[in-house]
């Protein structure tokens, strides 16, 4: 197993996410799992324990991580959280005080605040943060920054993003399944931060561009829902250019379709999460062209990240592994002396941080009337 080691909060029988994590962070071999609170069932943490090898469980994350911030000989590196919006910010905020790096799931919290003050904590401790936009791991995400990056588009003008999906058309409160809609758990946006943050990370990720101002209607179409389902908004960004992003949980027949098109003076390109490994990529002419994972066209920054040869997907598991290989990778060279923040690839706490921008702003926006607001 690899040389740093980790421990997880949350991601306990039945846990979708917490075994995407494990699992991608298995690939590399780069950290493995020495400690854990997977649950607030004891009984089920330590079925997780026994399934995943781990050593050391515990029956609360308070108790885990004071302990283990004792521990000299097989201490943990970082702290991973799969837990609801609403503990991110007391588990992240511990984890910082006792000197461990953290890998959180998005939202980072449920207010800017919050966000804000885990954002300081982690500067002043000199502490890495990855916050677990899983889709800006793909390679021809990588590589689809890096061709906007040099030029090839021109001026940006124009951006279309989308993330539509269909789970929540048969909601039944009695689910537990469905606690994202519970404002306790959720805090006060269900879709803007289930989906909506990961549009607008990955439109940062994609251009580099930052949101000037928003406008914003976020609505509830499925009535016994307490929180939002479906949400435009237009953006306007710091170099001029404009954008709609919509955001749905409840868009019948789609399944996990986050997709970008963006327009340029020069060119256009656009992804789909659906088809990872694609990018449709025009120039001024009109010529249109597909650039797979493995063409000769993409570098070398992006290529490092292949598991396997061109023609052979990669999926999403995959995505965040990358996301973790990179995470692990500036973590041992802060151990080992060597590190630059240069070698970052990863969204950090700031593009968290960013996203409770957003998802506040757009609820303002909303309440006041569908009226501008300044990020």
């Amino acid at each position: 197993m690899g040389a740093l080691k980790y421990a997880m909060v949350g991601g306990g029988p039945g846990s979708f996410i917490g075994e995407v994590h494990r699992k991608a962070l298995l690939l590399d071999r780069k950290a493995e799992l020495i400690a854990g609170c997977f649950s607030r069932d004891i009984i089920k943490s330590r079925v997780t324990a026994a399934e995943t090898g781990t050593v050391r469980v515990y029956e609360d994350y308070r108790e885990m991580i004071e302990k283990e911030s004792t521990i000299t000989n097989d201490r943990i590196d970082f702290v991973v959280i799969a837990t609801p919006n609403n503990s991110h910010y007391e588990i992240a905020k511990l984890c910082l005080e006792k000197g461990f790096h953290v890998a959180c799931d998005k939202p980072l919290t449920i207010t800017v605040t919050e966000a804000e003050t885990l954002e300081k904590l982690a500067n002043e401790r000199n502490l890495l943060f990855l916050v677990t936009h899983t889709y800006m791991g793909y390679i021809m995400v990588k590589h689809a920054r890096d061709f906007i990056k040099s030029g090839a588009l021109g001026d940006i003008r124009i951006i279309m993003a989308e993330y539509s999906q269909s789970g929540l058309c048969n909601y039944d409160p009695s689910n537990t399944r469905f606690w994202r809609a519970d404002p306790q758990y959720a805090g006060s946006s269900l879709t803007l931060g289930d989906i909506g943050t990961h549009i607008e990370n990955a439109v940062a990720t994609f251009t580099g561009l930052k949101i000037k101002r928003i406008l914003a209607k976020v609505e509830t179409v499925i009535k016994n829902k307490p929180l939002d389902d479906n949400d435009y908004v237009l953006v306007e960004f710091d170099n001029g250019a404009s954008g709609v992003y919509w955001a749905s949980q409840v868009a019948v027949g789609k399944d996990n379709e986050l997709r970008l098109r963006i327009f340029g003076s020069e060119g256009y390109i656009e992804w789909n999460q659906e088809d990872p490994e694609v990018l449709l990529i025009a120039d001024k002419s009109g010529v249109n062209r597909r650039v797979k994972k493995g063409h000769a066209e993409v570098g070398e920054a992006a290529m490092k990240y292949r598991r396997i040869p061109k023609g052979h997907g990669e999926g999403v598991i995959e995505a965040m592994a990358n996301l973790y290989s990179n995470f692990c990778d500036c973590i041992a060279a802060i151990k080992n002396g060597s590190f630059t923040k240069s070698m970052i690839d990863y969204p950090t706490v700031y593009d968290g941080v960013n996203g409770m921008k957003f998802i506040e702003a757009c609820l303002k926006s909303s309440r006041g009337g569908n009226v501008w607001i300044n990020l």
